[in-house]
């Protein structure tokens, strides 16, 4: 449970700013989506994989 305290006359949506930046954070949404169903280990290698291969190419794309 995200625990935000609320200082003295604060505005709330600055309060509520704040509990958005730490939800995405701590990644909860994530986590549960990733629990809605088991991937296999071999499956979440090649993800991680094809994610950092597509980055690099970015990153090499950027400096030419």
């Amino acid at each position: 449970m995200l625990i935000i305290p609320v200082k003295e006359g604060e505005n709330i949506d600055r309060a509520l700013k704040r509990y958005k930046r730490k939800f995405d954070r701590v990644g909860i949404v994530k986590e549960l989506r990733a629990r809605q169903h088991f991937t296999k280990p071999s499956v979440l290698r090649r993800n991680v994989i094809q994610r950092a291969e597509f980055i690099q190419q970015l990153r090499d794309s950027e400096e030419i």
